[in-house]
């Protein structure tokens, strides 16, 4: 089992930062996947960005350039940094794992609004 807790998330204005951290506890394989997926309201889940255990990342086209995805192996924890920040961008954050099967953290919100 694995337990997965995302913190962070806050209220910023448009063209602001957040860095957001996820931190995996549990029993945890070398090898893995973490990522980050995000929910705006009336919206589905979506894929945002994801890092493998060896460093290999995969960015959403919405976040290119503006959000990178990095990962701390020995401390088993993920982390978003997210810059220019935009009004789309508003949504429940998620923390991923695939390490065997698939686990999610609860979520933190992020609000970005003037």
């Amino acid at each position: 089992q694995v337990q997965l807790v995302e913190s962070g998330g806050g209220l910023v204005q448009p063209g602001g930062s957040l860095r957001l951290s996820c931190a995996a506890s549990g029993r945890i394989f070398s090898i893995n996947v973490m990522g980050w997926y995000r929910q705006a309201p009336g919206k589905e889940r979506e894929l945002v960005a994801t890092i493998t255990s060896g460093g290999s990342t995969n960015y959403a086209d919405s976040v290119k350039g503006r959000f990178t995805i990095s990962r701390d192996n020995a401390k088993n924890t993920a982390y978003l940094q997210m810059n220019s920040l935009k009004p789309e961008d508003t949504a429940i954050y998620y923390c991923n794992m695939i390490n065997l099967r698939t686990y999610w953290g609860k979520g933190t919100l992020v609000t970005v609004s003037p």
